[in-house]
């Protein structure tokens, strides 16, 4: 299994929906050349994310809000949400099985990979920023 194409898929899925769009992992995979990559329990990954963000997108939102210093939501570029929202709902409702460290990782990746040339400190930052949050008693 890898987590990290299927996190990768889910992120793609995820602004895919932002923007309108009804794409499946299939259809995703093909496009992003990841075909035969993800097996039964990465697409069951996948499928639980999308469902994870979306049933808690106004909560993970608020997090983005809260540390994400004069930007609002709707300011804040489409793919660099979709990565922000995907790791925040790993780093609060996955935690059993995604390390916080391994959830901002990965989202660092996907933000040089897929957003703009800052994108890649600006998710470190607010992420760092909620994995103090969630580890302060």
């Amino acid at each position: 299994m890898s987590r990290t194409t299927a996190r990768e898929v889910a992120m793609m899925m995820h602004f895919s929906n932002l923007l309108g769009g009804e794409d499946t992992p299939e259809y995703v995979c093909e496009k992003a050349e990841l075909v035969g990559t993800l097996d039964g329990e990465d697409l069951l990954y996948v499928g639980q994310m999308l469902e994870g963000v979306c049933a808690h997108a106004e909560e993970l939102d608020g997090y983005v809000s809260r540390f994400s210093k004069d930007w609002a939501i709707d300011r804040i570029a489409r793919v660099d949400l979709s990565i922000l929202r995907v790791a925040i709902y790993e780093m609060l409702y996955r935690k059993e099985d995604v390390p916080a460290g391994a959830a901002i990782n990965e989202a660092v990746e996907l933000a040089k990979r897929y957003g703009g040339e800052r994108s890649f400190a600006f998710v470190n930052g607010i992420l760092g920023s909620v994995a103090k949050e969630i580890d302060s008693p």
